[in-house]
């Protein structure tokens, strides 16, 4: 081993560190900001409710809705480091709730769109189920990109160690 292989592993592992603090950087700013952005389009929507409305509809009821899962997706993401998938498929089936009731209330007529929303709304609550199982099923375990020290011997991975979970 020559000198200065020691010296290239060094260098190495002090630019995947600044690396890691970049990228943990941006992620936090980006997501402290994006928190904020919700929390403030969840204000903006209950003051227009109780001030020029002056009553909620059940759309408004269903935006605050996903103002809250958007919140808790990023509170989460603060507290484990992990992105949860589920929550992404719970903003969509509101979203899409939200679209269904919308329609029936503005056109008060049974077509072809009303089947559409639907049936997605019920692939998005299969697709939930199958994200379950595999993240219970088959849990993943994050590990540093230097380490390769196996799980002890006769320990599994939980679910929830798993960012799907």
């Amino acid at each position: 081993m020559s000198e200065r292989e020691p010296k290239v592993a060094k260098i190495e592992t002090l630019l995947d560190r600044l690396g890691n603090l970049a990228v943990e950087s941006f992620h936090y700013i980006a997501l402290f900001i994006i928190g904020c952005m919700v929390a403030w389009s969840a204000v903006h929507t209950v003051i227009e409710i109780l001030t020029i409305k002056q009553y909620a509809t059940i759309d408004d009821i269903l935006l605050l809705f996903i103002y809250l899962e958007l919140g808790a997706m990023v509170g989460i993401y603060f507290k484990t480091n992990h992105m949860p998938v589920r929550f992404l498929i719970y903003v969509a089936i509101t979203a899409l709730t939200r679209l269904l009731i919308s329609d029936i209330q503005h056109d008060h007529k049974a077509d072809m769109d009303l089947v559409i929303i639907t049936g997605s709304i019920l692939i998005l609550a299969f697709s939930i189920l199958v994200v379950r199982f595999a993240s219970w099923n088959y849990p993943s375990v994050m590990r540093d990109k230097h380490q390769d020290k196996p799980l002890a011997l006769g320990k599994t991975p939980r679910p929830e160690d798993d960012e799907l979970a």
